[in-house]
């Protein structure tokens, strides 16, 4: 069973709901959105679950673009979207929850790195009526594919220091595949984090602004092709600016930034 933290609110999805991957601005993986869409779009379509897939091309050098418009004339659930500039983990994703219309969005990479039968899980989890919904790749149940060792012990040390530093007990916040309710991201406003930081103000800033929350294990697989991304040395002081930053904001706003309206009474989901 997932472990749940906080309470879930009542109240229905009734819009679709958005799946936002960010696109790879390598010349070398022109191909890659192709598989992930097409796996997601049939995966939700199997599950009945009406959705739009957002794919923000970051940039690219390559035929990106162009591939990712010929595949939305295929499938119409497919929206590419161009991130002009400034470039970043972070601005694609923002960009991506600019474009969605559905109730809910889930963050994906666009690598295949992320399982799309967990994007339904997560979906079942925000019908409950859950505010937002975090997945763990170390819970019981979770697990990882081929992680490089040196990189997975960094990872533990890094969710060890944002859950002692924040108090708050996520041991996978800087995963960045996670669902949220629409309001979650509009009271997630301003978001600052132009990199892969963006993985933990997020949902750090939901919990600390009294959205509902609940985690469930999740898998991850290695990147099939490509390179990864992620510079862990630059992370880090980016990774501590945004926890310094929101335990400020917990410690000193006196509520500024808390959810304004009063929230429907909590339920427990079945």
């Amino acid at each position: 069973m997932p472990w749940r933290v906080s309470r879930s609110r009542s109240g229905p999805l009734v819009r679709p709901a958005a799946a936002a991957c960010c696109g790879t601005s390598a010349t070398r993986l022109r191909l890659q959105p192709y598989p992930l869409v097409e796996h997601l779009h049939l995966e939700l379509r199997l599950q009945a679950i009406q959705h739009e897939i957002v794919v923000v091309d970051d940039g690219s050098s390559d035929q990106t673009w162009q591939l990712l418009c010929n595949l939305s004339e295929r499938i119409a659930e497919l929206v590419p979207v161009r991130n002009p500039g400034p470039h970043g983990f972070g601005r694609a994703i923002q960009r991506g929850l600019v474009a969605f219309t559905g109730d809910a969005v889930v963050i994906m990479m666009a690598d295949e790195s992320d399982d799309v039968r967990d994007v339904v899980r997560y979906w079942r989890k925000l019908e409950e009526g859950w505010d937002c919904v975090f997945g763990s790749r170390f819970m019981k149940v979770g697990g990882v594919v081929d992680y490089p060792r040196v990189k997975l012990i960094l990872n533990r040390l890094a969710n060890f220091f944002v859950s002692v530093l924040s108090r708050i007990p996520l041991n996978d916040t800087t995963n960045a595949f996670k669902g949220y309710r629409r309001d979650v991201i509009s009271g997630c406003m301003p978001i600052l984090s132009p990199q892969f930081n963006i993985a933990v103000e997020l949902p750090l800033k939901a919990i600390v602004r009294g959205y509902h929350w609940t985690a469930m294990p999740i898998t991850w697989r290695n990147r099939r092709t490509g390179l990864a991304k992620l510079k862990i040395r630059e992370m880090g002081s980016r990774y501590f600016f945004i926890v310094a930053y929101v335990w400020l904001e917990k410690c000193f706003s006196r509520g500024d930034y808390q959810r304004r309206e009063p929230p429907p009474r909590p339920r427990e989901a079945k």
